[in-house]
C-alpha cells in the first residue's frame, strides 16, 4: 500500500465510508435494514494500512451507519479518535531539556545520536534527571525546538509525491436513487453551435450538467470553452450553494473527474465517487436523455442567433432549464422535476460556506522547505513560510492546480487549516525590510565555568582509571641525545 500523506489521513475513514456509503445514498425500507446489514458483515474488506483483508460485525456496521446518518460530516465521524496523551511530552523532563539545550549551545556541530549518548551519560551521573529517553524522543524534541546540527545547507532536491488514484468500482446496475437528492450524475457535453469571443475566434462550448437521479432536476448546467478540473470545480460549487449536498455522485472516468482536487474534494464533503464502467454508457442513460432535449429544443432554437456568445448561451440555458425542463411533465416519474423534488423524501444535506468548500477541493502534499530562506515550491512557483514554522523540514500543503495565487499549509494527522501562504514577491523584499526572528524556544545560557570535558569523556575517563592499568602507550622524552 501506498503510504502517502492522503492515505494516512482517511485510510480508515474512507474504508468505513466506503461500506455504509451505499445505505446513505439508499437508505433502506423499515425493516430492511438488519437483512442488508447482515450482508455487509458477511464480506471481508481491503485492510486500509496493510496486505490482507478485514471483517466488521454488523452491530460495528449498524454504529457506523446512525453515526453517519445523525451527523453533517459523515466521513469526519469515520475517523478514528486520537489517543488521550497526544501532544503530551513525557520522555524528556523539563531539567533534562535544560541539559541538553546547555549541550547543545556548547556543541552545535554534534550529530543527534552524539547527542543522545552523551545525555545518557549524563543521566548516569545524575538519576535524579529521569529515566533515560530513546534516540527518537531526543531528535524529535531537538528538531522541534530549532537545534539543528550546525553544517553547510544542502540543496532539496526531491519531488513531489503523487496520492495514488483511488481505482476501486462497484457493478452498478440501471436504477433509480430512492431519495432526493440521494445519487446526482454529473458529465459534460460538446455543443452542436460555436460560440464567437471577444476577440473574433470561435469555440465549440462544453457544457457541464449535473441532474439528481430521483427527481431528473436540473441542479446546475453551464457552458465553458473547455473541460477541466476548474471548470468541474467552479460548476458543482454553484450547485452545492443551489440544491446542498448530496449523498453520492456518479460521474464518468475523465480527466477533470478523477483529479485528486475532485476525489479529494468529495471525500471532504462527504460525497461518495461513484464511477462508470469502462464502455456502459447506460449507467449514464438519464444524462444521454437530457443531452438529447437540450439539442434538439434549446439549441435548435438558438440555431439563428449570430453571432451567439457564451453570455448569451448561459443566459438561454439558465431561463430554459429553470423555467421549462425543471417545470415541465417527465413521463417516467409522471410528474415535473420540481414537484418530485419538493414531494421528497430528501437525503440533502445543507452546503457548508464556500470557502470551506473551496479547501475541500484541493491536493494535499508534502513539500520540503528551504532552510535558506524559508520557501517552498509547488508547481515551480516559491511560496513564503511564515517563520513559526521554519523548523520543519517538510510541510503538509494543500493547494489548486489551476490557481496559485495562495495555498494553505495543514495539519499532517487531521489537514486542520495552520496558514494561509502566498507566492514569494522578490521585488517586495528587495526594499531590505525584515523581521526579527523569535526564537522558538529560548536556549539556556551555557555555564562560564563549565566541565570541558563532555559527560561521555568523563565517563570513559573513569572507567579506564577503574581498571587499574597503566596508560597503553609510551611518552617521548623530552631530550633526545
Amino acid at each position: 500500500m501506498n503510504k502517502n500523506s492522503e492515505s494516512r489521513l482517511h485510510s480508515w475513514a474512507q474504508l468505513r465510508f466506503s461500506i455504509i456509503g451505499g445505505l446513505l445514498a439508499s437508505p433502506p425500507e423499515p425493516g430492511e435494514l438488519g437483512r442488508k446489514l447482515k450482508i455487509l458483515a458477511s464480506r471481508r474488506y481491503q485492510h486500509p494500512c496493510k496486505d490482507g483483508f478485514v471483517t466488521f460485525g454488523a452491530s460495528t456496521i449498524e454504529r457506523w451507519y446512525y453515526k453517519a446518518l445523525n451527523g453533517n460530516d459523515p466521513v469526519g465521524d469515520m475517523e478514528r479518535k486520537p489517543r488521550s496523551d497526544l501532544g503530551k511530552k513525557t520522555a524528556l523532563s523539563a531539567q533534562m531539556l535544560i541539559e541538553l539545550g546547555k549541550q547543545y549551545c556548547s556543541f552545535p556541530h554534534w550529530s543527534y545520536r552524539l547527542h543522545t549518548d552523551n545525555l545518557l551519560a549524563l543521566i548516569e551521573e545524575k538519576p535524579e534527571l529521569s529515566k533515560p529517553p530513546s534516540y527518537a524522543s531526543v531528535r524529535r524534541r531537538m528538531k522541534e525546538r530549532g537545534w539543528y546540527k550546525k553544517r553547510s545547507p544542502r540543496n532539496k532536491t526531491k519531488g513531489q509525491y503523487k496520492a495514488e488514484e483511488h481505482l476501486e468500482q462497484m457493478e452498478v446496475r440501471s436504477y433509480e436513487a430512492s431519495h432526493v437528492h440521494g445519487l446526482w450524475h454529473l458529465d459534460f457535453h460538446k455543443g452542436k453551435l460555436r460560440v464567437a469571443d471577444s476577440n473574433g475566434e470561435w469555440h465549440t462550448p462544453i457544457a457541464l450538467c449535473i441532474l439528481d437521479d430521483c427527481s431528473r432536476l436540473c441542479c446546475h448546467i453551464q457552458w465553458y470553452y473547455q473541460e477541466t478540473a476548474e471548470v468541474l470545480h467552479h460548476g458543482m460549487l454553484q450547485a452545492f450553494m443551489k440544491r446542498g449536498l448530496p449523498r453520492s455522485l456518479m460521474t464518468d472516468n475523465g480527466a477533470a473527474m478523477i483529479a485528486r482536487e475532485t476525489t479529494n474534494g468529495l471525500l471532504g464533503l462527504s460525497i461518495k465517487h461513484d464511477r462508470t464502467l469502462p464502455y456502459s454508457p447506460y449507467q449514464n442513460g438519464k444524462q444521454e436523455s437530457f443531452w438529447g432535449q437540450l439539442e434538439g429544443r434549446l439549441m435548435s432554437m438558438l440555431s439563428r442567433v449570430e453571432p451567439l456568445t457564451l453570455e448569451t448561451l448561459n443566459y438561454a440555458t439558465q431561463a430554459w432549464s429553470e423555467m421549462e425542463y425543471n417545470r415541465k411533465r417527465h413521463q417516467e416519474i409522471n410528474c415535473s422535476p420540481v414537484e418530485k423534488m419538493l414531494a421528497g423524501p430528501d437525503g440533502a444535506r445543507p452546503a457548508p460556506e464556500r470557502e470551506k468548500m473551496v479547501f475541500s477541493f484541493t491536493v494535499q502534499e508534502n513539500r520540503a522547505q528551504r532552510k535558506s530562506d524559508s520557501t517552498l515550491q509547488i508547481k515551480g512557483v516559491r511560496f513564503e513560510v511564515p517563520s513559526r514554522f521554519r523548523h520543519f523540514d517538510r510541510l503538509y500543503v494543500r493547494y489548486q492546480s489551476w490557481n496559485l495565487c495562495h495555498a494553505w499549509l495543514v495539519d499532517e494527522r487531521d489537514s486542520t487549516l495552520l496558514a494561509k501562504i502566498y507566492p514569494q514577491d522578490k521585488i517586495k523584499n528587495s526594499d531590505g525590510l525584515r523581521r526579527t526572528l523569535a526564537p522558538l524556544v529560548a536556549l539556556p545560557e551555557a555555564d562560564i565555568d563549565t566541565d570541558p570535558y563532555p559527560p561521555l569523556l568523563r565517563k570513559l575517563l573513569a572507567d579506564y582509571a577503574a581498571t587499574g592499568l597503566p596508560p597503553a602507550f609510551i611518552p617521548m622524552e623530552a631530550d633526545h641525545e
